[in-house]
């Protein structure tokens, strides 16, 4: 925002969940202690929980967020520097373990800058107000007549390095949270290093080979651990275990039958060696009975019939969204649209499988992993250990790959729970078949759609069901919403369902596939469930604009009038509401040439919105989509992808425009490639040749662009993917006629949808 306020204001000791509404979790305070309140030894000063700063000036981010390849730490570290006033050439970061301290750790949900700006922007304001002060008391004048820049502070022809003063010692200023929550932070205008695209300060180690991730790690004494999966995905209980193969192998130590008491894991068999090639070929040689449990005949018919019987009946699910009275203005209505969409089970496939250490030392449990949910992990493994959470510690790594569906904690019980049996540490490896096969894949979906358009040329009334499994309940139940009738829904399973287009009879439904929760354990996938709602609800936009003759650009723009609830400003981060969604079509249209350019026979756009994933924190995003078709096969070609986000502030430029290609360019690999097929309760794929995201090769041209206009940052790592496969769908209907209602988009289904 132009006057520098944010939503959330928090104190030096970081902050607590309090509730969640509409998918956001807020926070509360409690009785913080004074901030910086105790004078600084020399050589070190720590101002705040969130950085220090030594006697050579070097200031030291702490950084409680995962980094995973989108370089979270530099925009943080940004944040920090520009309030601080510090040398940017200075400035460092330090990815830090879990501990209660730092509030909520949990990456994900393009929240990493939304949370943390404008904490960190107080953090940096308050150290160097402390700093100027010290610096006036040394010259003898007042703070008002010193000034900070690039790490020093002067004062007429006086100056004073920030390293000078920490090495004299004695900084002290106690602040409260008032008077945190009181200080004038800069506007856009007078940023010098947020807006700026500085060097991502993890590529060094990234580059040289001292980044650690989670499968670098090793200790002494260490046994190395390898599953026996078991053939279902869950369910699963072992009758019988026979080692006596395994047994032949050099290395190999023992296999456990363990018991998770968080229930998490079922029929769980651990095989160990002295090094993981033993460790593996041991567990082929394993042979185990098991009894299959209830969910040995699911498949994907299976899931798609639990979701359609869910739909059907009236009272199931919980109403996310309820405006006005839908029922009553379709029973009135003339002009009535319906439609069903569906999606597969989609896999996370990071090039880093799961993996976890766990030694006991000192009282303490040590986990050692890349992990993107450590508030929720914590309290897992500390279940599966039957000890209290304090004795947990989650020791934060790069990961090589995250994408959602390392803020599960699943991975690390097996480790946990074999070094209590052994008494030795033990590190767990997922091969690649076991990352596939026990994925908590994005579940499978089921939207049916009905409305109304009115004389107007308006849609009067909507009616959305939602179906899915739901990934709060596996990863942290205790965080579901609550809804306008008074029950629970999974935010991250219907968000982006509650558009901001003006509909005054508006419904959603969020209805929990229980079939997919009990067989599948969804999980979240990169931008969660806005990846399957906006595909519905964008290609269902393009066949209501069809229905009412008017162009599918104009069309949006007429639902985009900003009206009530849809103007915004019930957050900081939503301020302009519709209308910036609005600009942000505008803009992508104008960039693509929307009906400006003849096009060859079988060529032409189309068009998609979206909010990103909250109302509260939404992201605007646009895309327009150029596809060829050849109406002879079904075959198609994506051209080009024109996407523009409104970002808010761009911390770090560069950092948002790599995030929007990377994003984009995953809603491409899910949009006409990824499906993960469900067979005899087990996802059948177990590498990438039966697994196939998008290659290089098949990488369209790519327009990616940014507005901001001094709007609190949002987040951008997720936005984009949510848009790029219904533009695909509504160009291939613009070209052909044919509307495909299903993802992945393929060429049989093109073909068969033109017949």
């Amino acid at each position: 925002m132009p006057d520098g306020h944010s939503p959330i204001v928090i104190g030096r000791r970081g902050f607590l969940i309090g509730s969640l509404s509409a998918g956001m979790l807020t926070v509360s305070y409690g009785a913080l202690p004074a901030w910086g309140a105790e004078p600084a030894a020399a050589g070190l000063y720590s101002p705040s929980l969130w950085y220090d700063i030594d006697d050579q000036g070097v200031v030291t981010v702490n950084i409680a967020k995962a980094e995973m390849g989108q370089h979270v730490g530099t925009p943080l570290a940004q944040s920090v520097a520009e309030e601080l006033e510090a040398d940017w050439s200075q400035m460092r970061i330090r990815h830090v373990d879990s501990d209660p301290k730092w509030g909520t750790m949990i990456t994900g949900g393009s929240w990493s800058v939304n949370w943390t700006f404008d904490l960190l922007s107080r953090a940096g304001a308050a150290g160097r107000i402390a700093l100027v002060a010290a610096a006036a008391k040394t010259f003898g004048v007042a703070p008002e007549a010193c000034v900070a820049s690039a790490g020093m502070v002067t004062s007429g022809a006086k100056s004073v390095s920030y390293a000078e003063l920490i090495k004299a010692g004695g900084i002290a200023a106690a602040m409260s949270d008032a008077d945190l929550k009181q200080i004038k932070l800069k506007s856009p205008a007078e940023y010098k290093i947020v807006g700026k695209s500085v060097a991502a300060l993890d590529i060094p180690a990234k580059v040289d080979g001292s980044a650690h991730y989670g499968i670098d790690f090793q200790t002494p004494n260490m046994l190395f651990a390898k599953l026996v999966r078991p053939p279902v995905r869950n369910g699963a209980t072992v009758k019988t275990v026979d080692d006596q193969g395994a047994r032949k192998i050099p290395g190999y130590v023992k296999t456990l039958t363990l018991d998770d008491p968080s229930k998490t894991f079922s029929g769980l068999v651990v095989v160990l060696a002295d090094n993981y090639w033993a460790a593996s070929r041991a567990s082929d040689a394993v042979q185990v009975t098991w009894d299959l449990g209830p969910h040995a005949k699911v498949d994907d018919a299976a899931l798609l019939a639990a979701a359609r019987q869910a739909a059907a009946n009236p009272d199931a699910g919980a109403s996310w969204v309820l405006d006005g009275d839908a029922d009553a203005a379709l029973a009135k209505a003339s002009n009535i649209v319906s439609a069903e969409y569906l999606t597969g089970a989609n896999l996370h496939a990071p090039m880093e499988p799961m993996n976890a250490t766990a030694l006991f030392d000192n009282g303490v449990w040590h986990l050692h992993a890349g992990n993107q949910f450590q508030t929720a992990c914590v309290p897992l493994v500390a279940k599966s250990l039957g000890v209290d959470p304090a004795q947990v510690v989650v020791h934060q790594y790069y990961l090589g790959g995250g994408f959602g569906r390392r803020l599960y904690g699943d991975y690390l019980i097996p480790a946990a729970l074999a070094a209590k049996a052994t008494g030795r540490p033990v590190k767990l490896v997922y091969n690649r078949s076991d990352d596939m096969r026990l994925d908590c894949p994005r579940s499978p979906s089921f939207q049916a759609i009905k409305a109304a358009i009115g004389p107007d040329g308006r849609v009067s009334a909507l009616k959305h069901d939602v179906v899915a499994g739901w990934p709060t309940n596996t990863v942290a139940p205790a965080l579901l919403a609550d809804t306008p009738d008074k029950r629970k829904a999974d935010s991250f399973a219907v968000s982006g369902a509650d558009f901001w287009y003006s509909v005054p009879n508006h419904h959603v439904r969020a209805i929990r596939n229980e079939l997919a929760q009990a067989a599948l354990s969804p999980g979240y996938l990169r931008s969660v469930g806005p990846g399957f709602t906006i595909w519905a609800v964008e290609s269902f936009f393009d066949e209501l604009a069809k229905s009412a003759n008017a162009d599918p650009v104009e069309f949006r723009l007429k639902h985009l009038d900003a009206a009530g609830k849809q103007a915004g400003g019930q957050t900081p981060g939503n301020q302009g509401g519709a209308n910036r969604l609005a600009a942000v079509l505008k803009a992508a249209a104008d960039r693509a040439g929307w009906k400006k350019q003849a096009l060859p026979a079988g060529t032409a756009q189309g068009v998609a919105i979206s909010m990103g994933q909250e109302r509260g924190m939404p992201t605007f995003t646009a895309c327009v989509a150029e596809v060829s078709v050849d109406k002879a096969t079904g075959k198609f070609s994506v051209k080009k992808l024109t996407v523009v986000s409104d970002v808010g502030t761009p911390v770090n430029p560069d950092g948002v425009r790599s995030q929007m290609e990377s994003a984009t360019l995953w809603g491409l690999s899910l949009a006409i490639h990824e499906s993960g097929t469900i067979k005899d309760g087990a996802i059948t794929a177990g590498n990438y040749d039966a697994y196939t995201p998008l290659r290089m090769s098949q990488v369209p041209n790519l327009d990616i662009s940014f507005i901001g206009e001094g709007h609190y940052p949002v987040g951008i790592g997720e936005p984009p993917t949510t848009v790029v496969a219904p533009a695909i769908a509504n160009a291939i209907a613009a070209a052909t006629g044919a509307r495909v209602r299903s993802l992945p988009i393929t060429p049989k289904k093109v073909k068969a949808a033109l017949i």
